[in-house]
């Protein structure tokens, strides 16, 4: 990733929400600075069960795990995490070079993971792996999406639809985008 165009990546990241856990003070801190530079609204936890709480309440797009945390470690976070909400967006950032660890992250289905010490480099990939990530989820969640009409809306929608040749979910695109000024 030589050519890496800083200022799309962060306006793509930018609308994304991040939580950090990670135990050490001193790196929690540094993620938390260096992040916020490229994410809209970032908090971080330093142990395990504050963690959980702050995902609860926070509701982050993404969640960055170190692994090896006294207590309940990254691992069962990232578990209590998945049981909540499947889909969530989790990368793992860890000294360990414990394969069955690695591995064990690998099969709670974490998306990405990050070595330390981090560099520059290693930062900006995982930024633009991460709004790839990002992107797909909401593919998926797009093509998912469906909408209940009141019978009368929907006849409404049809003729539109039907007048214009196009379909009735870009009738409705339309004019959500209308609404909402997009």
């Amino acid at each position: 990733m030589a050519n890496v165009d800083l200022v799309q990546l962060t306006e793509q990241t930018k609308k994304l929400n991040a939580l950090i856990v990670e135990d050490e003070k001193e790196t929690n801190d540094l993620l938390l600075n260096n992040f916020k530079n490229f994410f809209n609204t970032v908090e971080a936890a330093l142990d395990g069960r504050s963690a959980i709480e702050k995902y609860k309440e926070f509701k982050p797009d993404v969640v960055f795990i170190d692994i090896m945390m006294p207590g309940m470690d990254g691992l069962e976070v990232a578990r209590r995490i998945r049981e909540i909400e499947p889909n969530q967006i989790i990368i793992v950032i860890s000294a360990s070079n414990d394969l069955d660890k690695i591995s064990e992250a690998m099969r709670i289905g974490v998306n990405s993971f990050i070595q330390k010490p981090i560099d520059t480099q290693k930062i900006l990939d995982m930024l633009s792996n991460l709004n790839d990530i990002v992107a797909k989820k909401r593919k998926i969640e797009t093509k998912t999406f469906s909408i209940s009409l009141p019978l009368d809306l929907y006849d409404l929608v049809h003729a539109n639809a039907k007048a214009e040749s196009i379909s009735k979910n870009a009738v409705i695109i339309r004019s959500l985008r209308t609404f909402y000024d997009v």
